[in-house]
């Protein structure tokens, strides 16, 4: 099955490309990755371009999928095997439909490969709107996270990467909490902390957070 969204910037022309790596069983999931092709970025709008960067950067997070590029482009590709392996009713409807994909493949461990496809800028422009991406897409990714994870490594199945989340996630909230908190005590009082203090904030913030990126090799 294959998909392109309706604003006049994909070309069907690179369809073969884009699903090359499904039909040589190579991936379940193919998207279009406009950032290898710098021309076309020339022709990006700078707005929509720097937004891109920034969502594509939280989509990372929630999806689980950090080799993903360009996680947020509408032209896609996936296979009838993990299709029928989605829960198709509960795939959001709108914009926010390739994000939530990516989290539903990555709870099924599908193969996701970035396709290099180049995108055509000219009158035709995207009816998304920026207010709608930052007040609409930070919630849904946070919810799309905390389900990823609790049904994969809590329901699904129970590997090393749980016990690094039952472990990192509480110890860097809590880090990072008290690290502010010393933070701002130390602004208010004039009183600089002690290397000791310094190193009890960052220490576990390290420890923590290498902890949950551990996660991607699970």
């Amino acid at each position: 099955m294959i998909k392109i969204d309706g604003d006049g910037q994909m070309v069907p022309v690179y369809i073969d490309h884009l699903i090359a790596p499904l039909k040589n069983d190579r991936a379940d999931y193919t998207k279009g990755n406009r950032f290898p092709d710098f021309k076309t970025l020339k022709t990006m709008p700078k707005i929509p371009l720097f937004g891109n960067s920034a969502l594509s950067f939280l989509v990372k997070v929630s999806s689980g999928y950090w080799n993903i590029m360009d996680p947020t482009n509408g032209y896609t590709a996936i296979r009838k095997r993990a299709l029928e392996n989605i829960s198709l009713d509960k795939l959001s409807k709108r914009f926010f439909f390739e994000s939530d994909m990516l989290i539903h493949l990555n709870i099924i461990n599908a193969v996701v490969r970035d396709i290099g496809i180049p995108a055509k800028y000219g009158e035709n422009k995207s009816s998304l709107n920026i207010a709608t991406v930052l007040f609409q897409f930070p919630p849904r990714l946070a919810r799309g996270l905390i389900k990823r994870i609790f049904l994969k490594y809590f329901i699904y199945e129970f590997n090393m990467a749980s016990i690094y989340t039952l472990i990192g996630l509480p110890v860097f909230l809590f880090s990072v909490v008290f690290g502010i908190y010393e933070w701002i005590d130390s602004i208010v009082t004039g009183v600089p902390r002690t290397a000791g203090t310094i190193m009890l904030v960052a220490l576990p913030i390290i420890v923590s957070f290498q902890m949950l990126l551990s996660q991607k090799n699970h």
